[in-house]
């Protein structure tokens, strides 16, 4: 850790191993609604988590943290186990007072190749997260800062947004919010997905069509 505190309060689970990488660079072609869609529009986190800036968006597996309400000692261990993609998924128990997540922690997952954050709880230091352009979803943001006590856990199983997550589940976040692929699930979702987008593809064509035939009599009687 790059901070000095006792991690004794902490329990460190053994982490999973990742979904195949082919898995889940042909899940971030598809937005996270029609991953809803795919899993019959279950396992959507909440609106309350929200993307803390336009146009951030993650896929990959889960790293979960869970933390006392204003206290992310937790996280700061769980950044040890981190892997390049993994997405860090934070159960802060919907805290509303004190952040859990800033700037320094972001540079941290940054350095360690975290693709985004999500929190059930709050951040703080937005612009400066923004800039340094790390994906952040969460309940909002105070400029009240955390302890670094514990207690908590990491690579366990966690409620973020309604929504359980087990370690190594698949994340994907956009604009619109944020998705839970169980891993067991994650290969006939991505089978759906393709039959969605054909689907939507094809009604998009057909729309459009009868557009272009609806215009074409009106241009024709002002001849």
């Amino acid at each position: 850790m790059f901070i000095d505190a006792s991690t004794n309060s902490l329990t460190v689970s053994h982490r999973p191993t990742n979904a195949p990488s082919g898995l889940i660079e042909s899940l971030k072609q598809y937005p996270t609604a029609n991953v809803g869609d795919a899993m019959d529009r279950l396992n959507l986190m909440d609106t309350g988590i929200a993307s803390q800036w336009a146009n951030g968006r993650c896929v990959g597996p889960a790293l979960t943290v869970l933390t006392r309400e204003g206290d992310n000692l937790a996280i700061h261990r769980a950044l040890d186990d981190a892997e390049p993609g993994d997405v860090l998924v934070i159960n802060a128990l919907g805290g509303t007072t004190r952040a859990v997540f800033g700037d320094l922690l972001a540079e941290i997952c940054l350095a360690k190749g975290i693709a985004g954050v999500i929190i059930d709880g709050l951040t703080r230091d937005r612009a400066a997260i923004k800039e340094l352009g790390l994906p952040v979803w969460a309940r909002g943001v105070s400029p009240a800062g955390p302890a670094k006590y514990g207690p908590g856990a990491v690579s366990v199983p966690v409620a973020c947004g309604g929504t359980v997550v087990n370690p190594g589940d698949l994340i994907t976040a956009d604009d619109d919010g944020v998705a839970v692929i169980p891993v067991e699930r994650a290969q006939s979702v991505l089978s759906r997905l393709a039959d969605i987008d054909k689907f939507e593809e094809d009604l998009r064509v057909r729309i459009r069509n009868s557009a272009v035939h609806a215009a074409a009599p009106a241009m024709a009687s002002t001849n």
